[in-house]
């Protein structure tokens, strides 16, 4: 088993490698000094979707989102706390739907708020619909086995 993991920043997209060991202390990039995985919710462009869901070794579950959508809004909140509660185990990102239709289009998301689970290069699992802080985690929580 690794003592580390790799994680692209949301911000440059350098890859960086954290031991296992860190992760709980809030790592930053080693290019640009964005945190990498502080328990906050991190914000998705195109490419940084694309690099965070192929290359992180760490599973990253990615809430896709518009402004419009009521229940995306109401949910938000619940994202964050489930954010700081699976720090060091899993990131949780936010790509905005109506900015970049095109990554919503080739992740075949058919309705909002949609919530994918990545892990490995490859999505393991969906959660539709908006949901308390309590279900994300024990979501993530079960299909990674923890």
């Amino acid at each position: 088993m690794s003592d580390a993991v790799k994680l692209a920043c949301a911000t440059c997209g350098q890859m960086n490698r954290v031991p296992l060991v860190k992760l709980a202390e809030g790592p930053k990039c080693g290019a640009c000094g964005d945190p990498l995985a502080d328990g906050k919710v991190i914000e998705l462009d195109a490419r940084a979707h694309d690099k965070t869901t192929r290359a992180d070794e760490m599973p990253l579950l990615v809430d896709y989102w518009a402004p419009w959508c009521g229940p995306c809004r109401m949910m938000a909140p619940e994202f964050a706390k489930a954010a700081m509660s699976l720090k060091g185990r899993a990131r949780l990102a936010k790509l905005n739907t109506e900015d970049h239709p095109e990554i919503a289009s080739r992740a075949r998301i058919q309705g909002i708020p949609a919530l994918v689970l990545y892990a490995k290069g490859r999505e393991i699992a969906r959660l539709s619909g908006a949901r308390p802080a309590s279900e994300i985690v024990s979501f993530v929580q079960g299909r990674l086995g923890a």
